[in-house]
């Protein structure tokens, strides 16, 4: 039997060398959090590439992972840049702060790591425990449309590649898929490549991760069962109606 591999949220340095730079979504995030009229909690913060840009802009924002690596990760990066970043190892399915919030956020897909039914109404009941009154839960998650799912599975895929500023090798993250349309699940068995400037790999590290994809309708009964009193979906993160399965789910669920 094969031996199960590691998170890719195991190796955080080299999951920032790989993610860290992408700020595609930050324009949204920073908008998001400057409107909420009071502090910002983000969910799956991971190593801080939202969260941590939303503190050098000044908000009042707290984080949260489930990841221990993770979060290490993110406090020695806020030390190094002298911010004052608050963020723990917790669950989104069951956590629980003395806090409360304008707005809870949950980016780049983190939402999909909850992979049941039952998981997913208990994540976005604790998103709603912890808002303000007039709060919302913001989330983004990508559309699984039949492109997505006709996909042949088992072939790797180059995901994204960047520049080790060290070394100058090239850090490639191939992601070789196996998904299940019925369960709306993805298993990834995942490899990140050091290939030198002679076009050889020089390390080569595994892991493995999945999750559950959620349509736009879906996420009005989840949000419906979750008890939030109003939702909205949008089909990217400048606000336009969800018309293709290229877009991106952008939604927005008021606690009352």
């Amino acid at each position: 039997m094969d031996t199960p591999k590691p998170s890719p949220y195991d190796a955080p340095e080299l999951y920032d060398l790989l993610f860290d730079p992408l700020d595609f979504d930050v324009p949204l995030w920073l908008d998001v959090a400057r409107q909420a009229g009071g502090p910002v909690l983000e969910a799956g913060c991971g190593t801080g590439r939202i969260l941590l840009r939303l503190i050098e802009a000044g908000v009042d924002a707290d984080g949260f992972d489930a990841s221990w690596p993770m979060i290490e990760r993110l406090h020695a990066k806020a030390r190094a840049g002298a911010w004052p970043a608050s963020a723990v190892v917790a669950d989104m399915r069951e956590f629980s702060f003395p806090r409360r919030y304008a707005r809870v956020i949950c980016a780049f897909n983190g939402f999909a790591h909850c992979e049941t039914t039952a998981d997913q109404i208990r994540a976005l009941g604790c998103f709603r425990k912890h808002l303000e009154p007039g709060g919302a839960a913001v989330i983004h998650m990508s559309y699984p449309g039949f492109k997505y799912w006709a996909e042949p599975d088992g072939v790797p895929v180059l995901e994204t590649e960047t520049k080790i500023p060290s070394t100058g090798h090239t850090l490639q993250l191939w992601d070789t898929r196996f998904k299940d349309p019925v369960a709306q699940r993805q298993r990834s068995e995942v490899e990140v490549r050091e290939v030198g400037e002679n076009g050889r790999t020089v390390a080569s590290h595994r892991f493995e991760t999945s999750q559950r994809w959620v349509y736009r309708f879906e996420l009005d009964l989840l949000f419906r069962a979750a008890g939030f009193a109003r939702w909205e979906i949008s089909g990217g993160f400048d606000g336009k109606p969800l018309t293709s399965p290229e877009d991106q789910m952008i939604a927005w669920a008021w606690k009352d």
